[in-house]
């Protein structure tokens, strides 16, 4: 990493009252904003050629994400849910001629679920009321497959409740998944046409946001099983052996995802060992890949900016970190994208 050592020349009592140097320049370059005209928009992730990306806003009209496709060098989103119920973590087949989400539009009382959302927002417009993030496991909740041709919607999954957080195998045999079909949030694994349904955890609280390796053999996802709530970074092998912690601190770390060619694996955290709001930031690990676990090495900030942070990305090459963040205008969270070098292509 570069050093400024600018102020080396002042005076040992002379005040400054420069502000410290932002550590992104060493990490991302021509850092821009690639959604807007959405209440917010999010959790984005790129095209197996690295040109269109998929992602979840809440159009204006609405009051649930909806999935949508956007052309990174330009023009308007194309819908690709059924632009009704809750959706979230979509994800391009590797072949780039499906889409898969999570959709709960098959709710049977879709209207009154509607409404009641509809209520409470405007509710909470009139008294000026904020409320504190929360996540909705909608028991509704199954996966989703579009083909981009033909436009038709295959459900994968069919079992009572929550049933989300999906992603595949680079090479498009297997999906990640999170369930709570067995009454707690856990990790499986399936066949890409919804078929072979293995169990990869069983511990007591939320395991999710499950991606599997470049490799295949791994699976890295977050966890609350050491403290609700506060979740920390965990992998496990595609055949449920050898979990093992990659964080463990006062904080919460979610949203980790691999770098398509190299060890390290990105994720947003923010310290909550001190009394206060804390910030999401994004952080970077070098990891060790043995036979029998991940090991967690170096770790790297990689943002400071006092806006929210969270849900990295990289880009199939590795050469570009699209991310969620609250760093615009009207502080509503938004997509960006940057150039991404990696610490060990750092100019020394």
């Amino acid at each position: 990493m570069t050093t400024t050592f600018g102020a080396a020349c002042c005076a040992a009592d002379e005040p400054t009252t420069e502000k410290p140097a932002s550590i992104e320049g060493d990490y991302l370059a021509n850092v821009r904003q690639v959604t807007s005209g959405m209440v917010k928009a999010g959790e984005g992730y790129f095209s197996p050629d690295g040109k269109t990306i998929v992602y979840q806003a809440v159009p204006l009209q609405y009051p649930f994400y909806q999935i949508y496709t956007q052309p990174l060098s330009g023009g308007e989103p194309t819908l690709i849910s059924t632009g009704r119920g809750r959706t979230t973590c979509a994800y391009f087949s590797p072949d780039a001629k499906q889409i898969l989400f999570a959709s709960s539009h098959l709710d049977p009382n879709m209207t009154e679920t509607e409404q009641a959302e509809i209520a409470q927002q405007e509710a909470d417009r009139k008294s000026g009321t904020r409320r504190r993030y929360s996540w909705d496991f909608d028991p509704f909740t199954d996966i989703f497959v579009k083909d981009l041709k033909s436009g038709e919607l295959t459900q994968l999954t069919t079992e009572k409740g929550y049933d989300a957080e999906g992603a595949f195998s680079k090479d498009g045999t297997k999906i990640a998944f999170c369930s709570n079909r067995d009454g707690d949030p856990d990790l499986y694994i399936m066949d890409a046409d919804g078929s072979n349904v293995k169990q990869l955890t069983d511990a007591k609280g939320y395991d999710g946001g499950p991606f599997i390796s470049p490799n295949g053999k791994w699976v890295v996802f977050r966890s609350d099983r050491k403290q609700e709530e506060f979740l920390q970074i965990y992998v496990i092998g595609v055949d449920g052996q050898h979990e093992t912690a990659l964080t463990d601190n006062v904080g919460v770390n979610w949203a980790p995802y691999w770098h398509p060619t190299k060890p390290y694996i990105i994720w947003a955290g923010a310290d909550h060992s001190q009394p206060g709001r804390p910030n999401y930031d994004l952080w970077l690990m070098k990891y060790d890949e043995t036979a029998d676990g991940i090991k967690p090495g170096k770790v790297w900030r990689i943002t400071d900016s006092p806006a929210a942070d969270v849900l990295p990305v990289f880009s199939p090459d590795g050469k570009k970190l699209m991310w969620t963040s609250t760093r615009t205008d009207d502080h509503s969270s938004q997509l960006f994208i940057a150039d991404f070098q990696l610490p060990e292509d750092e100019q020394k």
